[in-house]
């Protein structure tokens, strides 16, 4: 795209003569300001603006910009330069307007975040795609609801909507890879939806502070402020990057304060809930708690499940059989986003070798990950669920009564722990009240007959297992 484009205005035109004197007048005013106000706040305001329109009648010129934003800024910032400038070209121009070029879409997301383009320049643009350029499978119908995410998901539903949210900011907080940036990118798909001019501004919290800091260095950060403060839907990633940077939070404190005041709207995440934020400050805190705290607790089997028949039913050929899919859901625990990366890496292999997917297959392909996602289960995690299961005193587990009551669960306890931790007969004989090996295997030789002989005993086994493994 050319740097200058002269519009020829449905007011009078411009002649060829007029239009040579416009361009050449704006070459040397684009050069001019490029030397005093530096190349880099050139490039990133000033270096994509269009002639627009002229009119010989009043002598008035548009300027035009990628958005309403960087028109109202520039104007403030360099108006009156830019107005003088004209007005000394010899041009013809007594007026000057600044616009946005009506060929600009919307809506605009300002993204403090620098392409690898842009890091090349050493420039940050002040506006990346419209928010419908978000991956179309971080909408909120792609995202698959059940008990341990529903309040987040009805929450950033709630903020996304036409409607003016009943509360803010929505902070959602979970571990990695259970889907809060796909919450934040369907909160800006549904609101620029519906509100197509207003800014949405997303971030990471590491990205604000180096973005902060880099503007305090170059004497910037009115209008990085600026930036911020122009936002109707500012969206924050894993706030807990800014822990015990103090200038950082000062600043992250006053944007959230003059956001809210103005009506705005905020959704942040963090690895954990507000209170158990370490080193942050405790206003940010306070704020952060009055709004709405939403979490999303790690899936649980029905939710994998549910997962993977979503993906199953838009995954196409080579079809994945309900054996493998019971195998996935049941192996890869650890987050969602390995769960999906295992199915898609099934999908991938299958269609790539022209192999059927089998559960052969898949446990030999994902051998890796599920040996990544075997959960460490302690003694002390079957001591407690044995004791709740048979609902005596988990202190029972080391005492050395041997009523048949607390016996029996105590044996069961010891054969869970021989089949499902590494530790040796000697140490589950001590953790279970300095007991010898004997003793041990003796419970362990109890139980695998029991479960042959016994249809309960083997029934609250299995229940006991898939309690443990999550």
């Amino acid at each position: 795209m050319k740097d200058i484009a002269v519009v020829i205005g449905s007011l009078g035109g411009l002649d060829t003569q007029q239009d040579a004197r416009l361009e050449t007048a704006w070459a040397t005013i684009r050069a001019g300001l490029r030397r005093d106000i530096g190349p880099r706040m050139f490039d990133q305001w000033l270096k994509a603006a269009q002639l627009g329109d002229y009119c010989p009648e009043s002598q008035t010129l548009d300027l035009l910009f990628a958005s309403d934003f960087t028109a109202n800024f520039v104007s403030g910032q360099f108006g009156d330069r830019l107005r003088m400038a004209w007005r000394c070209a010899g041009a013809g121009v007594r007026e000057l307007r600044l616009l946005r070029a009506p060929n600009a879409v919307g809506p605009r997301v300002l993204e403090l975040h620098q392409t690898e383009e842009a890091v090349s320049d050493d420039t940050v643009a002040d506006a990346l795609p419209p928010a419908s350029n978000f991956q179309p499978r971080h909408g909120f119908d792609g995202f698959v609801t059940g008990e341990t995410n529903h309040l987040a998901f009805s929450a950033a539903q709630a903020m996304a909507g036409e409607g003016q949210p009943r509360f803010s900011p929505l902070f959602i907080h979970g571990g990695t890879g259970q889907g809060k940036t796909h919450l934040l990118h369907a909160i800006a798909r549904l609101f620029s939806s519906h509100s197509p001019s207003a800014p949405v501004l997303y971030m990471s919290a590491e990205r604000f502070m180096m973005e902060f800091v880099n503007a305090m260095r170059a004497n910037e950060t009115m209008m990085f402020k600026a930036r911020l403060r122009a936002a109707r839907l500012l969206l924050i990633d894993d706030i807990q990057f800014i822990a015990g940077k103090g200038s950082t939070q000062e600043e992250f404190l006053h944007t959230i304060n003059d956001l809210i005041d103005s009506g705005a709207r905020i959704a942040i995440t963090a690895d954990r809930a507000p209170q158990m934020l370490d080193a942050i400050d405790p206003r940010i805190l306070s704020r952060l708690a009055g709004g709405l705290v939403a979490d999303i607790r790690p899936a649980g089997l029905d939710l994998r499940l549910a997962i993977l028949e979503a993906k199953r039913a838009i995954a196409g050929d080579p079809p994945v059989p309900d054996a493998v899919v019971d195998f996935l859901a049941r192996s890869i625990r650890s987050n969602v986003r390995e769960l999906e990366g295992a199915f898609n890496k099934l999908i991938a292999y299958g269609q790539l070798t022209g192999r059927s997917i089998d559960l052969e297959f898949a446990q030999a392909m994902l051998a890796d990950a599920v040996r990544a996602n075997a959960r460490r289960i302690t003694v002390d995690e079957i001591q407690k669920a044995c004791a709740a299961h048979y609902k005596i005193d988990a202190a029972e587990m080391r005492s050395k009564r041997r009523a048949r009551a607390v016996a029996r669960p105590r044996q069961v306890a010891m054969y869970l722990a021989k089949k499902m931790t590494p530790r040796s007969l000697p140490e589950i004989g001590r953790i279970f009240g300095g007991r010898d090996h004997s003793t041990v295997i003796h419970a362990v030789r109890t139980i695998e007959g029991l479960r042959q002989s016994n249809p309960d005993i083997d029934a609250d086994i299995r229940a006991l297992q898939r309690q443990l493994e999550g």
